[in-house]
């Protein structure tokens, strides 16, 4: 079985070195196919199509900024001397080259539980520092297995946008709240966590994805001869990211390397951070709900202040981080056009019509999943996705009477399935490891092949046994 998976993963890796262009591509064709889409099934006039996608273009950027702080921030966290002493710990756990990257997918996806962006910058590190110390492992199946979390059960977890944002009064809009309330069926259109992340039925579909995605990559591992380390694809790991001398240099300090020296600046900021956590959390209604990417980002920025110490040394690892943000700034503003054509020209209610024509109450569940896996390529980001789908979504599973918070799951489930095939998140973590999409994405496309029909499977067996409408 081992071989055979292997030869697999190596086809299908070989296929993509070949064949898959530079993830930017993937944004460039997206944005044609949007395009076209929309010309043909939505009476929009082309000239307001370019309209749209040209206005849309820059209605990401506070969400571009947030996500290159994602980046950042996790980087910043990940390379502080108490938290890279974890993660050298970690990494001196396996001792066999499948054994790695089975343990980076496993530790991936228990961590993208808890948080998505934390993981992806915490599963890269991890990633790197085995890569250092197990050269015998494939570099591009631990970057690969680096990035399993946001490509699996992610949106099970605590991050999970439309579980999060179905759970706070404020995230949607009072007529969506209106068809999910239908006349009180649900009180308030409110739907908790209770409904959503922690059913027993999610709850089930997490460690049956755990298992299998840890299986499936250990036995997908390239060994032998096939393995191709980072000195093979001409990278050069360096040193980790804490072993550059963090003392201060001799001798007596300008004015203004005292001040970036200074841990007292330092303590200042970590005061002001904390302080204003404490409040946020302190003051909100929301729970877990309130937890959103600024917050996140904040979070771990102070954090990441009080452990490194110094401005000093703070400012260095910024400017290592700084290098894997470009392909963020580069395709997130195509993305957003692509975004704005899909909802501006209502092709996602065509979208969202047709699958409601041809599901019945067992079916749906699964066409959902599906849904939010194949929109998922062309808008890569849950939130906003779920905003524009929520009114069609819940109110055909009123009118099919399925279970709304089921529904609102397996949304999310096929939500992080495309992240498989779509290299949208991973450009973070290649830009840490010094990739490109065609690199890792033979080995994630495997992953797909499997988790995309098991997770229909389980999203239409489970369903059944969840009454409407919650």
């Amino acid at each position: 079985m081992s071989n055979r998976l292997e030869t697999v993963a190596a086809s299908f890796t070989t296929w993509a070195e070949r064949t898959l262009p530079d993830a930017f591509v993937f944004a460039l064709v997206g944005t044609v196919l949007v395009v076209v889409a929309a010309m043909v099934a939505t009476p929009t006039p082309a000239l307001m199509i370019v309209d749209l996608w040209g206005k849309g273009f820059w209605e990401l950027l506070p969400f571009t900024m947030q996500m290159a702080l994602v980046v950042i921030t996790g980087y910043v966290l990940a390379t502080t001397a108490p938290v890279h002493r974890l993660i050298t710990r970690l990494a001196s756990v396996p001792n066999t080259p499948r054994g790695a990257v089975a343990f980076v997918a496993l530790l991936a996806m228990l961590s993208s539980w808890l948080n998505w962006g934390f993981s992806l910058m915490f599963s890269a590190v991890l990633a790197k520092e085995i890569a250092r110390r197990l050269p015998t492992a494939d570099y591009r199946a631990l970057a690969a297995s680096s990035f399993l979390g946001l490509g699996s059960i992610w949106a099970q977890g605590l991050s999970g946008s439309a579980a999060l944002q179905m759970a706070t009064p404020s995230a949607m809009t009072p007529a969506v709240r209106d068809i999910v309330a239908r006349q009180g069926v649900v009180p308030g259109g409110i739907i908790p966590l209770t409904k959503t992340i922690f059913l027993w039925q999610s709850l089930v579909c997490v460690v049956v994805e755990i298992v299998v995605v840890t299986a499936l990559v250990y036995f997908a591992a390239p060994t032998g001869a096939r393995v191709r380390n980072a000195a093979d694809l001409g990278i050069e790991l360096g040193p980790p990211p804490d072993a550059a001398d963090a003392r201060e240099p001799e001798g007596k300090p300008t004015p203004g390397e005292y001040l970036e020296r200074a841990p007292w600046l330092s303590v200042a900021v970590v005061l002001l951070g904390v302080t204003y956590l404490v409040r946020h959390f302190a003051t909100s209604s929301a729970g877990l709900a309130s937890i959103e990417l600024n917050v996140v980002n904040m979070a771990f920025l102070t954090l990441g202040v009080a452990l490194h110490g110094t401005p000093r040394r703070l400012m260095r690892a910024v400017r290592e981080a700084t290098p894997a943000v470009w392909g963020i700034l580069l395709q997130f503003p195509f993305y957003a056009g692509i975004a704005s054509i899909v909802s501006k020209t209502h092709l996602n209610e065509s979208i969202a019509s047709f699958f409601v024509r041809i599901s019945g109450p067992t079916t749906f569940p699964p066409l959902v999943a599906l849904y939010s896996a194949l929109l998922g390529v062309f808008v890569p980001s849950g939130g906003s996705k779920w905003v524009i789908e929520a009114p069609y979504v819940m109110q055909a599973a009123h009118e099919l009477k399925v279970n709304l918070g089921w529904t609102v799951a397996v949304y999310d489930l096929g939500e992080a399935v495309a992240n498989l095939v779509q290299p949208f998140w991973m450009l973070p973590v290649l830009g840490l490891f010094g990739l490109r999409a065609r690199d890792v994405m033979g080995f994630t496309f495997l992953v797909f092949v499997v988790l995309a029909p098991l997770v229909l499977v389980l999203v239409t067996v489970l369903g059944t046994t969840l009454p409407y409408p919650l």
